[in-house]
């Protein structure tokens, strides 16, 4: 019997707003390259979250080390963006002092 070689699709999904996804989870490309980047092995990625498959953890990383440079133009992308929505959030909510309005609602509501 012959073996069959067979291309096979990459089990990442790009979003409405190009967020990057593992095999239909949630589990970002973000999430998963970190992981990998800071010496988790594919069965501890998927260890950690177990809604992923060991061969689609292994496929994204083949896939991230064959297209290392356009991955890390994406992460650098979605880190600037994070920045940003950061600034502007922080821009409406002062964040300096929230730990002492919510111990003062919570006085306030016993």
């Amino acid at each position: 019997m012959a073996l069959s070689i067979t291309s096979e699709p990459i089990p990442l999904e790009v979003n409405a707003e190009g967020l990057v996804r593992v095999g239909g989870t949630r589990v970002t490309l973000d999430t998963v390259v970190a992981a990998f980047n800071s010496g988790a092995t594919a069965e501890e990625i998927v260890f950690q979250y177990p809604s992923l498959q060991l061969a689609d953890v292994y496929a994204v990383i083949s896939y991230y080390l064959r297209h290392r440079q356009e991955v890390e133009v994406y992460l650098q992308q979605r880190q600037k963006r994070a920045s940003e929505i950061r600034k502007q959030n922080e821009a409406k909510f002062d964040p300096n002092g929230v730990r002492d309005r919510l111990l003062s609602r919570r006085t306030n509501n016993q």
